[in-house]
């Protein structure tokens, strides 16, 4: 007969695909991880894994457990809450998947402001640069800038954001002037290396008119330090702007875009109160905080 822990520790397994890292979350070592997935396989009379160059795959049986032992791993999840009691304030932890540039000028304030008032809440910021994998359990939710195409998942946008064309002054002192599109031709850009776009609405400088990249870097903050520091024209998000007080704007009115945040989450998660609780208070948070970085961007 298979008992919770094991179920739990098959979880770890299929989602990380590897005995050392799955030990590593559940704090054991892969030894003892390994042993109890054998007696787990042992308990049920079927193979779950297959170990290959990849890792620890599913088999067809891993694969059925798999459905069943998520939905356990949510009725003893919202146990947990009701035991609690789901009105009070929150606790454990609680990780969030975001793109850099969200993760590391909007989330900061956020999340600090949600734990102020949860003093017993853990959140963890996991800020890369690629689209998040919630059914591995990569984290408990995820922002993105795109809706998923596929999945198990729920999807809330959260709010519209901004972006222009941004240099540093002394960028600007140094070189030909920029008063119309056409002028931005022989100008330096800062961008994204092109075959590291994770996201297609992440490729931005074809829709301002950029050709080469001849500073490019998957990270935000790289490419806003480069802006900073006088390398060149970048698309910058206006919610960055405040904390680069030597950039300003460029063909602003002329040269802008638009995109959205979406707060991305698992369809199983839905029946745990206390993440649909965190959600609401990290999407309002959101809102606000982008309206109140944007706001303070100088047009």
């Amino acid at each position: 007969m298979a008992d919770w822990d094991d179920l739990r520790v098959f979880l770890a397994v299929a989602r990380a695909e590897s005995l050392s890292r799955a030990g590593r979350v559940l704090k054991v070592d892969p030894a003892t991880v390994g042993r109890r997935v054998a007696r787990l396989e042992e308990a049920l009379g079927a193979r779950l894994f297959v170990k290959g160059p990849q890792g620890y795959a599913l088999t067809d049986e891993g694969a059925r457990l798999l459905a069943r032992a998520e939905r356990a791993e949510q009725a003893v999840t919202g146990a947990l809450e009701e035991a609690r009691g789901g009105t009070g304030a929150l606790s454990g932890q609680i990780r969030i998947g975001a793109p850099d540039g969200c993760a590391t000028f909007v989330l900061p304030q956020v999340v600090a402001a949600i734990c102020d008032a949860n003093p017993g809440l853990e959140v963890q910021i996991v800020a890369l640069p690629r689209v998040f994998n919630l059914s591995k359990r990569e984290a408990d939710m995820a922002i993105a800038v795109s809706r998923p195409e596929a999945g198990r998942l729920t999807v809330q946008k959260i709010t519209d954001y901004h972006l222009h064309l941004a240099a540093s002054r002394a960028y600007l002192a140094r070189h030909p002037p920029i008063c119309t599109p056409a002028d931005l031709k022989g100008h330096r850009f800062v961008g994204y290396i092109a075959d590291m776009i994770f996201d297609k609405e992440l490729d931005y400088l074809g829709e301002v008119g950029a050709g080469a990249v001849p500073l490019a870097s998957n990270s935000v903050s790289v490419q806003l330090n480069w802006v900073r520091g006088g390398a060149g024209v970048a698309v910058v998000h206006d919610f960055a702007l405040p904390s680069a007080p030597e950039a300003v704007k460029v063909l602003d009115g002329q040269v802008g875009l638009t995109r959205a945040f979406y707060l991305i989450r698992h369809a199983d998660d839905r029946r745990v109160e206390r993440l649909n609780r965190f959600a609401d208070l990290l999407a309002q948070g959101v809102r606000r905080e982008v309206a109140r970085l944007e706001g303070l961007t100088p047009a």
